[in-house]
């Protein structure tokens, strides 16, 4: 099996809680950077290695063309010339060294460079893999996750961990060995060219600037943590004014949520003034640290050539030298910063990859074997928390080909129901049960195929017509697309549109109208063919013409197909084989239309309310109309608007 095929969820065993820790998440990665199966980028990884190792080696030859350079003009190191010693002298003169000297400062950025080029296949990879294994980890989990969370903090969780990744990724394999590298190889030679007390200058030096920057860098992780949650904050409430923007404009609230989100800018304003202030002050150390390190070997070196010991190039290698290390290690810094703050921003994408779907499959599911499409809840109780149950002890049975209708007040836990079908949420007892199989014993992709679902509020993929419908069955011809529109009485709109079939919907489909969306999505429905249908108050949305024709297109739908209607409007489902009433999550009226009406229950009662509604809106809709002789109080008209509340409070 592939990477790409694995579950998401066995990355917690790959990543786990403790990922936010520097060495357990470098640990982590490297399966990333050396993957299995994959010999091509491993061979990249061996030769990115061997380039960085010629690299440093030219780096650390650079100091040295730079002092036969300098005491060739100063007369120092020169051969006398003579028949035996022509090319000698040749190569120690002024201009040979100082070519020596261009030529390996090019070998060295040409190295460098090269470095890059190859690793960077094998860099991207490793932010692909874990890009897509998160992005899949979070469609595994719950509904109730979701939920919980808005939805532009996990895209900016996804964005800002993929950049971490590909931070930690580049920076330790190409930077942090060359470094190590490069330190070895200066000590070394400031060892044996030099003497011991250079040495021990260069490691003072080395340490207290990786001290100073190790306890700075921690002051300011705090901050940046700060900053990062701020951001969120303010790019969460960004989004979720724009989503909303109807909404805004028809409260007049444009003013109220600029307020909002400035608000949590001042609070992102803040914490980045304070990161920003940190990092200068960190800046400065790093800088005083390094320049007394560099005063020190140079003051060394001045003494040495007072007495005798060293030459002028000596003076000139140990500043070059200095200089060229002064650039790894301000990156070692550099380094540690970016790194600690890349853990940061992993922590939450390590921490989502560690957590367990609630839903998954068990190890022994099998698919669902759909043979007439019979539905049975038996003895079913469930809650959202432990302490609130919704549904308590729900009994009752849909039989294939028959429609049962679900309805009830608010709160009741009508749409409870649907999702526990679908299983996004587990029951708490009881068993719910299609053609004999427990929905538990059965995989979810079976399941799921096997229902097709008609949503209240239904939203579309901000793009093509044709690629919504589509997304009932993705193998689908572009003629089987068209015929499910033509079903769903939607394919003559889309062929007025200029763009037809290619029409944009825009964002959650807002180009269209609820009656263009629901039909859309009725055509999706179509598509995909399901043996099981579910309406969750598909038409309560939509005014009363609308409602009429997505109501028939829905008849049409569910011919010979199992459905539950969990039903708003009680008008829509009085054809249904049989109703439920449903209160306070138990069952407490069930029959047809007539015996319910002529029971004079709970059903009956929300049945005259409702009646008494739409005489209410028919009353409003024609004095609106004129057709009503206009006077200070038309019959019934404030009987009518009076009417209107408790009606619609039945109607919930």
């Amino acid at each position: 099996m592939s990477d790409f095929q694995r579950p998401a969820h066995s990355l917690q065993r790959e990543v786990g809680a403790d990922g936010g820790a520097l060495l357990s998440t470098l640990l982590h990665l490297w399966p990333y950077i050396w993957p299995a199966g994959r010999r091509d980028l491993k061979a990249r990884v061996v030769f990115a290695t061997v380039l960085i190792l010629a690299a440093k080696f030219a780096t650390i030859a650079v100091p040295f063309t730079f002092k036969w350079a300098t005491d060739a003009l100063a007369g120092h190191g020169t051969a006398p010339v003579g028949p035996d010693n022509v090319i000698a002298w040749t190569l120690a003169t002024p201009i040979a060294m100082t070519l020596a000297y261009g030529g390996m400062r090019i070998l060295m950025a040409l190295l460098t460079q090269a470095r890059d080029g190859v690793f960077a296949k094998v860099a991207m990879h490793a932010v692909r893999r874990l890009a897509i294994r998160t992005f899949e980890h979070m469609h595994l989990l719950s509904l109730r996750f979701h939920l919980e969370r808005k939805t532009g903090g996990l895209t900016r969780v996804l964005q800002r961990g993929r950049d971490a990744i590909e931070t930690i990724v580049r920076m330790v394999l190409l930077q942090l060995a060359p470094t190590v590298v490069e330190i070895v190889l200066v000590a070394w030679v400031l060892l044996f060219h030099f003497d011991w007390r250079y040495l021990i200058v260069i490691l003072l030096t080395v340490a207290l600037y990786i001290a100073f920057t190790f306890f700075a860098t921690e002051w300011r992780i705090g901050i940046r943590r700060e900053m990062n949650t701020s951001d969120s904050d303010a790019n969460a409430k960004a989004i979720d004014s724009l989503l909303n923007y109807e909404t805004v404009k028809y409260f007049s609230a444009e003013e109220r949520e600029t307020r909002r989100y400035d608000r949590a800018m001042a609070r992102y304003e803040d914490a980045s003034v304070r990161s920003y202030v940190s990092l200068v002050v960190l800046n400065a150390g790093q800088a005083v640290v390094f320049t007394l390190g560099l005063a020190a070997a140079m003051v060394l070196c001045a003494h040495g050539i007072e007495r005798g010991t060293n030459t002028v190039g000596d003076f000139v290698m140990i500043n070059a030298i200095m200089i060229q290390l002064y650039q790894p290690l301000n990156f070692m810094g550099m380094l540690y910063r970016e790194i600690k703050q890349a853990v940061i921003d992993i922590e939450l994408m390590f921490a989502m990859l560690a957590r367990k779907p609630e839903i998954a499959d068990r190890p022994e599911a099998r698919p669902l074997a759909v043979r007439a499409g019979t539905i049975r809840f038996d003895d079913v109780t469930f809650g959202y928390e432990p302490a609130r149950p919704i549904l308590k002890g729900l009994s009752f049975e849909v039989k294939a080909g028959y429609t049962v209708a679900i309805v009830g007040p608010s709160g009741a836990g009508k749409s409870t129901i649907s999702r526990l079908l679908f299983r996004f949420y587990d029951v708490s007892g009881g068993r719910i049960l299609i053609d004999g199989q427990d929905v538990r014993d059965v995989t979810q992709s079976s399941l799921r195929a096997a229902v097709g679902m008609m949503p209240q509020d239904t939203v579309l993929f901000n793009d093509t017509i044709r690629y919504n419908i589509r997304y009932g069955r993705w193998d689908a011809s572009d003629a089987e697309v068209e015929e499910a529109a033509r079903l769903a009485q939607i394919d003559g709109f889309i062929r007025l549109a200029p763009k037809g079939y290619e029409t944009e919907v825009g964002e959650r489909g807002l180009k269209l109208s609820g009656g263009e969306k629901q039909r859309v999505a009725i055509a999706r429905t179509i598509l995909k063919a399901p043996p099981i249908l579910v309406l969750d108050e598909a038409t309560s949305a939509l005014d009363s013409h609308t409602e009429k024709d997505i109501q028939d297109a829905l008849d049409r739908v569910a011919k010979n197909r199992t459905t539950l209607v969990i039903a708003h409007r009680l008008s829509t489902i009085v054809g249904a084989d049989q109703i439920l009433v449903l209160d306070k999550g138990a069952i407490v009226e069930r029959g047809s239309h007539d015996q319910l009406l002529a029971r004079g229950g709970l059903y009956a009662s929300m049945w005259n309310r409702q009646r008494e509604a739409q005489l209410a809106r028919e009353i409003l809709d024609e004095a609106a109309e004129g057709e009503i002789a206009p006077n200070r109080n038309p019959p019934g008209l404030l009987e009518a608007h009076e009417a209107l509340v408790p009606a619609a409070d039945a109607a919930e």
